[in-house]
């Protein structure tokens, strides 16, 4: 039945688009029809005093990875089972023989005793009391342009091998060359048996970014999954999510433009700047933040970016006080949004999810997961991990 009712709901949605004077009708018509919810399914509480980052959770064996940041250079590493028992906590910075030195991925479980760091040392294999399993060096090391240390943006398994962000610097740092959107690599396959990466994915020629216009640094950063031999990718600012083979030579299959309500992104200047005003659009222009396909939708998290009046604000001379009002007048303005989306592009529900950090969704073993906000006004002794669902009900 349910089954039945999302494809009528398709069918119906397809047909309102395609109507002449009528399309309002039908979209209100919708309304009162299906409309699939997040919903909560499960948590965990894990006792816990500090600022976890949560890396990895793998539902077969009942584990948690996260690590604790204590300053900028020195992080321990905590393991916890699903009754939120922290049960092996260790360190991997510093002046170890065994160190990874820094991450340039988030750690990624590898099975029910050990797990992967990828780091400046190489790719690391360690099991969960901290033992150093393997050391596999890396063929062409360079230091990231960025790595995001993210619940959510790490490395994807894909066969043998895993999926990750392409992190290289343009040459002597320089983003003025317009040429470079048509050379860089946005992903890359990591070998984590051989230490070497090569460079898969590139802009498409529909890309805003091969509009022949300038952006700004890392305003492509591209979020990504993987699923059914396809790789989901969404660059950035842009919203639109491109589907790729996931085989050589890994060619586009799809492109599905998202009409996210408000969206105010950055759409490219005609010359390259080194004006803050230029750099920091990165702080006010849209963007998205994680993609997952779940139960044959799209969950696409985003900020949704300032409009044009605060866009100016933001760069006008403020004082202390002032920019902190209105930094936190712009966060209450502006909550990172979750977009359900289906399979051709219709955002058929959008909203500021329930205490969860949008941008923290993580698909294992069929599982999703989001971590619970944090209260900045207040430190908790714990933490929370939600398992989360859709439920599409009659509305």
């Amino acid at each position: 039945m349910r089954s039945f009712y999302l494809l009528f709901f398709s069918s119906f949605l397809l047909f309102s688009c395609n109507s002449d004077g009528k399309s309002s009708k039908k979209v209100e018509e919708l309304k009162s029809f299906e409309i699939p919810e997040l919903v909560k399914l499960d948590s965990i509480k894990v006792d816990f005093l500090g600022n976890p980052n949560v890396h990895d959770i793998q539902p077969e064996s009942k584990t948690i990875l996260f690590v604790h940041n204590y300053s900028m250079f020195s992080e321990d590493i905590h393991l916890a089972d699903f009754e939120g028992l922290v049960f092996s906590s260790f360190s991997k910075t510093g002046d170890y023989p065994d160190t990874y030195s820094s991450l340039l991925s988030t750690l990624r479980i590898v099975d029910d005793n050990s797990f992967l760091a990828n780091g400046y040392n190489g790719f690391m294999t360690y099991n969960f009391d901290g033992r150093l399993i393997s050391q596999v060096n890396h063929i062409d090391f360079q230091v990231p342009n960025y790595s995001p240390l993210l619940m959510g943006h790490g490395m994807e398994k894909m066969g043998e091998k895993y999926v990750y962000i392409n992190q290289d610097s343009p040459e002597n740092n320089d983003y003025s060359n317009k040429n470079r959107y048509d050379e860089m690599y946005l992903l890359d396959l990591l070998d984590p048996a051989t230490g070497e990466r090569e460079g898969i994915i590139k802009f498409p020629k529909s890309s805003i970014f091969k509009s022949g216009k300038y952006f700004y640094r890392n305003a492509w950063d591209p979020v990504f999954h993987i699923e059914n031999k396809k790789i989901h990718v969404a660059f950035g600012l842009e919203p639109v999510i491109y589907t790729f083979d996931a085989s050589p030579p890994f060619e586009l299959d799809s492109a599905l433009p998202i009409d996210l309500k408000d969206y105010n992104y950055f759409k490219g200047a005609d010359e390259y700047s080194e004006e803050i005003s230029f750099f920091g659009l990165r702080f006010t222009s849209a963007m998205i933040l994680n993609i997952k396909k779940y139960q044959d939708f799209f969950l696409v998290a985003y900020f949704p970016g300032y409009d044009q009046l605060d866009t100016q604000t933001n760069f006008e001379n403020k004082s202390p006080e002032e920019s902190k009002l209105f930094y936190e007048r712009m966060k209450k303005k502006y909550p990172h949004r979750i977009a359900i989306v289906d399979s051709i592009g219709n955002v058929i529900n959008d909203f500021v999810p329930d205490n969860l950090e949008p941008s923290s969704m993580l698909l294992r073993d069929g599982q999703l997961w989001m971590m619970e906000k944090t209260d900045e006004e207040v430190e908790k002794d714990y933490f929370r991990l939600f398992r989360v669902g859709l439920k599409v009900e009659e509305n």
